[in-house]
């Protein structure tokens, strides 16, 4: 039986456990404190995603997860344990203003756990560099990245996967070296592994400090809309499920040793997408002293380093694999907001 072994903080990785057709997470037998997420992807993930996600039925693989990201030893454990041949690295420390307050989460997660993790693999599937221990010659490592690990762009251009890394926060350089850690254990190792980086994720389930949900949040409790600057910094948009969709593509059919970036086409600045979210509540959910959720905007003092823009060129990915992104961002927000609405019980 194979087993691919997702480390998750489980938004997006929730949507690849649950629409890809992974069952049989076996949780109860791990000593694992994070029992109840996996507990709750199999009874409530499962059965609203199955229909929405066009991908191929995965037979009689498992999932673990593993939230312990810097536990060496559980993941050594873990491998020995459950035979896993394929990782799926998803965990990471990823809003900037965090990275800003404690940078020291962001070293020990996104490069120290990145290590850890991969090396066991390698010590697991590998006898030594380039010689694959028998059986495990298909074993697959696929790390997860962002576009922040480029920098950022002016009015014009767009990042490639050979655009020069140039992180300007403490979150997009810790993954900046998680990314050249990977890199490394594929050209001196030999170990079979592929990298995605990707833009601004949004959609159901996602963590309520990142933007999107954290402005519907705020207004529904008509609290003021923070928003940086004068809200121009621009961000390519991805809905969580065509990110899904791209991983399994790249997972399966990527080639080894190689970078593929993800972009969902949807370049908007932070005023747009608030000003947006604002004009959806007024229609769903009117205030009920009928003024404007918009009224509720204040502008702030801007980020340290607030970068300006970032933008995906995804046409490596595309015409290679075939992948496109399915959801318009005018299209997507209306399913994430519906999806938080009937969280909090509007």
């Amino acid at each position: 039986m194979k087993l691919v072994y997702v480390i998750t903080i489980l938004f997006i990785a929730s949507f690849i456990i649950a629409g890809i057709n992974l069952w049989g997470i076996r949780c109860k037998d791990l000593e694992l404190r994070e029992k109840i997420y996996a507990k709750r992807i199999l009874e409530h993930q499962y059965a609203n995603l199955q229909n929405d996600f066009k991908i191929r039925d995965i037979e009689r693989e498992e999932v673990i997860e593993n939230l312990q990201k810097e536990n060496r030893s559980l993941k050594e454990k873990l491998f020995k344990e459950n035979d896993i041949k394929g990782v799926i690295h998803f965990a990471a420390e990823s809003h900037v203003d965090n990275s800003i307050k404690n940078p020291d989460a962001f070293i020990q997660t996104n490069i120290n756990g990145t290590f850890n993790l991969i090396d066991v693999a390698f010590k697991s599937w590998m006898e030594a560099p380039s010689k694959i221990k028998s059986g495990y010659k298909d074993c697959r490592f696929h790390h997860i990245s962002t576009d922040e690990v480029y920098g950022t762009l002016g009015e014009t251009g767009y990042f490639t996967e050979t655009t020069a890394y140039a992180p300007n926060s403490p979150y997009s350089a810790s993954k900046a070296s998680s990314d050249f850690i990977v890199r490394a254990y594929h050209h001196t190792f030999g170990m079979n592994i592929t990298t995605s980086n990707c833009s601004n994720n949004y959609g159901p389930k996602q963590h309520n400090e990142k933007l999107i949900p954290h402005m519907i949040k705020q207004a529904l409790e008509e609290k003021p809309l923070p928003i940086y600057g004068k809200g121009l910094n621009i961000r390519d948009w991805l809905y969580v499920l065509d990110h899904c969709k791209a991983i399994d593509l790249i997972f399966h059919k990527g080639k080894s040793g190689e970078t593929y970036n993800i972009g969902g086409h949807n370049e908007r600045n932070n005023i747009t997408i608030v000003n947006k979210i604002c004009e959806i509540l007024d229609e769903k959910m009117p205030r009920k002293n009928g003024a404007k959720y918009s009224e509720l905007i204040k502008f702030v003092e801007d980020r340290a380093g607030h970068d300006f823009r970032y933008a995906i060129d995804a046409t490596k990915l595309e015409t290679e694999l075939g992948w496109k992104a399915e959801e318009t961002f005018d299209t997507g927000i209306i399913k994430t907001i519906d999806w938080y609405l009937e969280k909090w019980g509007f």
